[in-house]
């Protein structure tokens, strides 16, 4: 039941666009959304029922609302994006991302130095970036350095010390890094042609570099200068070796952002290129914590804004995997085919690797975070009403019908706990019955655990499909166990998933997390029970070569074996050794039995 104060913000909100602030009792900011229509958006929140959880609560703890009302969606995007970054409300979306980028800066100076650098001064210097990491800036660099012969001192070059001949060249001059310009062997005109080059470079524009040094080289071949000729070829090489490297579209796709998204049940990862010329000239993924079962397209929408705001992009062209609102200012589209479509392939494959990377860190860095994930999908992919943080799987092993035994394993949080794994020896069931075995075995387990009143698995697999599902039913609703405890089946043949009652099985993605555990849950079922059933056949036939001498009964037989592990041992024992085990009379049997020749 909402508060009173909000009852009546509740009936005097606009229908405008806006953003609206949840707050509790003491004041806390717990949500911050936007809305086309802020009084419908939020009435939603407090005018029906709520399957996520944490929606619930939030509304239960709203004792405050507020709202500003803006111009445009565009503008209460980009206000939500703000107000969440500075107060990082409990219930919204997390950035998972807080780091200083590097940027290429070309100073404001005589003879412009550009170096790399993360620290931007409103000096009047030029930054382009900021660039995802420092192996793009340093490549970039090496380009430039490849092609131009710029600065690297930190002199003051005015015309006044430069013509007192206050500096000298130094050593980069000497190795050919460098042409002079603090003795004044460089003019000032040239100098700024390279820099206007090396801003066209670093925007990703490669035509006006390409076409000057065609130009050069053209009229040193024409006066026969083929050294300087060649010189030029040589950074004609490098500058279309890059520039293939780096165009991966059509170059007449440019100035254009292309956003994708990958997500969980936990976290979205937004991926961005920026495409100029047909190059990719930035890529970045953004990861984003849900809080309140976002949506892809929330996600989406709200890491297009945040990029966007971060990395100064001006692209009025974005292409997307599905329609978003975004506002009217920049141009939406949903590529289906052709150069576009693959770009955006491309994107999303981006997010793909980042997530799988994200994955191997977190397992390392994180277990529990690692756990915790897997475990909500599991609880998702299996339609379980709680997470299976501890499961139990069953398998029957008895070949040719011979010694029947069952397993079970155990898993917690998702790994093996083998001091819970438990062996059973068939007691009620006469000849190989798989059904009737699996219904011993479950009835007994979990009467042994509720007699004991040990915890019971939040999931039990059996393996076998729907009649060995139907004989653990049948166990647990003996124990009135039926609906407490969820319980599936697997079967070998296609890895399908069965519930009790429904003839349609479930197939998970072959490459899910969640049908890898199941798998690896039943194969050390199957790899225990063997490994048990095959001792039990080995020590049966052992104890069947003991026994048959005349003299020698089973607890002998029993007694011999713990002392010498196997019947060679005792062939080889003397007769003195086996005196000391089993005492005279039954070792002179056994001797006599194998050294009579």
């Amino acid at each position: 039941m909402a508060s009173a104060s909000v009852e009546l913000h509740l009936k005097t909100l606009p229908t405008s666009p806006g953003i609206y602030q949840y707050y509790d009792k003491e004041g806390r900011l717990l949500y911050v959304g936007k809305a086309k229509n802020l009084k419908k958006r939020v009435l939603s929140y407090f005018s029906k029922s709520h399957d996520n959880g944490r929606i619930r609560t939030m509304v239960k703890k709203i004792a405050e609302i507020k709202h500003i009302v803006v111009e445009t969606e565009t503008d209460a995007l980009l206000l939500e994006n703000s107000l969440i970054k500075e107060y990082q409300p409990r219930y919204n979306v997390m950035l998972k991302d807080d780091k200083t980028y590097p940027w290429i800066c070309i100073k404001n100076e005589r003879f412009p130095r550009v170096f790399p650098t993360r620290r931007l001064i409103k000096d009047g210097s030029e930054y382009y970036g900021p660039y995802t990491s420092m192996k793009t800036v340093k490549t970039l660099l090496d380009l430039i350095k490849s092609l131009y012969k710029l600065r690297t001192c930190n002199y003051d070059l005015s015309q006044e010390k430069v013509d007192a001949g206050k500096y000298k060249v130094c050593l980069e001059y000497h190795l050919g890094n460098c042409e002079g310009p603090c003795e004044g062997k460089q003019s000032e005109k040239e100098y700024h042609e390279h820099i206007e080059h090396i801003r066209q470079i670093v925007k990703g524009d490669f035509k006006t570099s390409l076409y000057k040094f065609r130009d050069q080289m053209q009229k040193h071949a024409e006066a026969m200068e083929f050294e300087d000729a060649q010189r030029i070829k040589e950074k004609l090489d490098i500058l279309e070796n890059y520039q293939s490297k780096s165009t991966v579209v059509n170059p007449k796709i440019s100035n254009v952002d292309v956003f994708s998204i990958i997500s969980d049940e936990g976290y979205g990862y937004v991926n961005f290129l920026q495409l100029a010329h047909g190059a990719i000239i930035r890529s970045h993924t953004l990861e984003l914590k849900k809080k309140l079962d976002e949506t892809d397209k929330e996600l989406l929408e709200l890491g297009i804004i945040e990029i966007r705001q971060r990395f100064s992009s001006q692209s009025k062209e974005i292409y997307v995997p599905f329609d978003i609102e975004i506002g009217t200012e920049v141009k939406v589209t949903v590529p289906k085919l052709g150069d576009k479509k693959r770009i955006l392939e491309l994107s999303e494959r981006n997010a793909k690797y980042y997530r799988m990377e994200r994955f191997k860190k977190t397992k390392i860095v994180d277990p529990d975070r690692h756990t915790n994930r897997i475990m909500a999908q599991m609880k998702v992919d299996l339609r379980l009403s709680e997470e299976p943080r501890h499961i139990e799987c069953f398998d029957n092993s008895n070949i040719q019908g011979t010694n029947p035994v069952a397993a079970c394993v155990v898993f917690k949080d998702g790994k093996a706990s083998k001091k819970d794994y438990r062996k059973f020896n068939i007691k009620t069931v006469e000849g190989p019955d798989d059904f009737a075995s699996m219904e011993e075995v479950v009835f007994r387990r979990y009467r042994r655990l509720l007699n004991e009143d040990e915890p019971l698995p939040q999931l039990i697999i059996v393996d076998g499909g729907k009649g060995q599902l139907s004989s653990g039913v049948k166990a647990l609703e003996d124990l009135g166990l039926r609906g407490k405890i969820a319980i599936v089946g697997i079967a070998k043949r296609l890895e399908e998933i069965y519930y009790p009652g429904d003839s349609i099985p479930l197939y998970l993605d072959k490459k899910s997390e969640t049908l890898k555990i199941i798998q690896q849950l039943r194969n050390e079922a199957h790899r225990f029970g063997i490994t048990f059933h095959r001792n039990k056949r080995s020590a049966a036939a052992l104890g069947t070569e003991l026994e048959t001498i005349p003299g020698i009964g089973e607890k002998t037989v029993i007694d011999l074996l713990k002392h010498y592990r196997s019947v060679s041992k005792v062939k080889e024992a003397s007769k003195k050794s086996l005196t000391e085990v089993v005492g005279n009379a039954k070792a002179t049997i056994l001797y006599n039995h194998y050294h009579k020749k």
